[in-house]
């Protein structure tokens, strides 16, 4: 049998997932694994690489099991990841990122937060990679983290002969390759994609890691995603249960993968490609949207070049908490308990009770900012706090249950708000492809098409970001003459659902509420 199979590999904040698909994309097999992350604070949270490493090669081998499949079969594999960083010696070995001086842990999470004030101290230079970072450094991205680590672990930096955004590193682990994707550099560490050269040696200076190209074996030119980075070695074909003639693609950080997985089929149109928003939407949200030109956003990520397809421009918003943010609705309230997968869908079967008596005016007087991690788009503001207005005494399941669907809510005026910004700057959005854990909450799906007044989009595929690093390895194996056509050959469509005309005046009220608390908190937080 001719290679045909395909391998998407997709390592989120708490698991690894892979998939085996056909060169025409349909999914065969699918596992995930749990990784593991440890907390000492509210504003730290670390990986082990390696950790990581062997979740990624169980998964690939059950799915593997699960489509019966030969490993002779698979022409390529492509790997995405959170933008987590990870922190090696010269000779690959880990070195550690954590105060206790544990080498085992090697990773900052992205969504850790020990780099407030070396984000604010970027963001202060206002120097002009800013402007293809939304304006405002985000202490999620790469380069904050970096001084953190050089600020305060001199030890660990002293040590560092490679870093790596996580996607890159897996690449490594198959590969040996220390070439970088062109979506990590650009998006997470001020790599320029559209000039030459990409890296702008004065900002690093201004910010103190004037020698972070040579101690992180970065490469002057990024790789456009999905390039060759060669076969797997033999040692990483034996973990992953693969060959050597498996090639791996340039990756992509996870969120993007999604927006490939969902929004690639609409590459060779990029001129109305604009009208459509990715939204991935899990433990956090991010939305991606795609031009063909540049759309400088303040408050949004980017405008990143060749982020996701080769020669297009990314904005990227997103909502640092929003899956979390039930989660922790759920623990915080007495009637709550540990958030599993029934407990959500126990409250979601409430509320629909509680609504076919009180219809979309339930609990209409209470309103919640979801901002209990910072507001990354489009405020740009990480210190941002969440705000509930409207508590009673009541502690009983529906007083939960109403807290949770107006937490909802919140969520969905929060992705208006994005793409309402986003269409001031040249887009017209007007449709939205989601994927992710949301799509397993009724109350969010509906919320996203009448909340926003958008049409929304639901992936047939079980799994856009896999599916995404699909068509990731078909076009590294060299199955198609480019990414386009790849993402074309192989995506699978979705179902549409429009938004309830009769549900717009509610959600246009609550957005003005939603917008006036906004102001509100802004007035109170200058009075501190």
């Amino acid at each position: 049998m001719s290679q045909n199979l395909l391998v998407g590999v997709d390592v989120g904040t708490g698991s690894a997932r892979a998939g085996v698909f056909t060169r025409d994309g349909k999914l065969l097999g699918r596992h995930e694994n749990p990784i593991l992350m440890r907390r000492t604070d509210a504003n730290f949270a670390e990986h082990d690489s390696e950790d990581i490493w062997v979740s990624v090669c169980l998964a690939v081998r059950a799915a593997m099991a699960e489509a019966k499949a030969d490993p002779a079969d698979v022409a390529g594999i492509g790997f995405d990841a959170t933008c987590s960083l990870v922190v090696r010696d010269i000779k690959g070995a880990p070195v550690t990122v954590s105060k206790d001086g544990e080498d085992r842990w090697d990773t900052i999470v992205w969504l850790d937060h020990r780099a407030l004030e070396e984000a604010d101290e970027c963001t202060r230079t206002g120097h002009e990679v800013l402007h293809y970072a939304g304006g405002v450094m985000s202490p999620e991205m790469e380069v904050p983290k970096l001084m953190w680590l050089k600020r305060n672990l001199p030890k660990s930096w002293a040590r560092a002969g490679q870093m790596f955004d996580l996607a890159d590193f897996l690449s490594w682990k198959a590969t040996g390759s220390l070439a970088r994707s062109q979506s990590t550099l650009t998006c997470k560490w001020t790599y320029l994609g559209h000039r030459s050269p990409g890296w702008q040696q004065d900002f690093l200076q201004l910010v103190g890691l004037d020698d972070l190209i040579e101690k992180a074996a970065l490469p002057e030119v990024a790789s456009p995603v999905g390039d060759d980075l060669g076969p797997l070695t033999e040692v990483a074909a034996t973990q992953l249960g693969l060959t050597t003639n498996c090639h791996v693609g340039a990756g992509l950080i996870d969120a993007h993968a999604g927006a490939l997985g969902v929004l690639g089929a609409f590459a060779p149109d990029v001129d109305t490609i604009d009208r459509h928003l990715a939204l991935i939407a899990g433990t956090s949200s991010c939305v991606m949207a795609l031009s063909a030109e540049d759309r400088p956003t303040t408050g949004v990520w980017g405008p990143y070049f060749g982020a996701v397809l080769p020669g297009v421009w990314l904005n990227e918003g997103g909502q640092s908490a929003t899956g979390a943010l039930l989660d922790h609705i759920i623990r915080w309230h007495g009637a709550g308990g540990e958030p599993t997968r029934e407990r959500h869908l126990a409250i979601c079967r409430r509320v629909m009770e509680l609504r076919e008596v009180e219809g979309l005016s339930l609990a209409n007087r209470l309103h919640v900012l979801p901002d209990f991690h910072g507001n990354r788009s489009p405020l740009g503001d990480p210190f941002a706090l969440g705000v509930i207005s409207g508590l009673t005494l009541d502690s009983d399941f529906d007083s939960l249950c109403r807290l949770y669907w107006r937490t909802c809510v919140s969520i969905a005026l929060g992705v208006r708000h994005i793409l309402e910004t986003l269409n001031t700057r040249g887009y017209a959005i007007d449709t939205l492809h989601i994927t992710g854990g949301h799509t397993k909450n009724p109350l969010l799906m509906e919320l996203y098409a009448d909340a926003t007044g958008c049409t929304v989009v639901e992936p047939l595929t079980p799994d856009a970001t896999l599916l995404g690093m699909a068509m990731v390895a078909a076009n590294a194996a060299g199955i198609y003459s480019s990414l386009d056509q790849a993402c074309l050959a192989m995506q699978q469509g979705g179902t549409s659902r429009a938004p309830n005309a009769a549900a717009r005046g509610q959600f246009d009220r609550d957005y003005r509420i939603f917008l006036e608390m906004l102001r509100q908190r802004q007035a109170i937080d200058a009075m501190s």
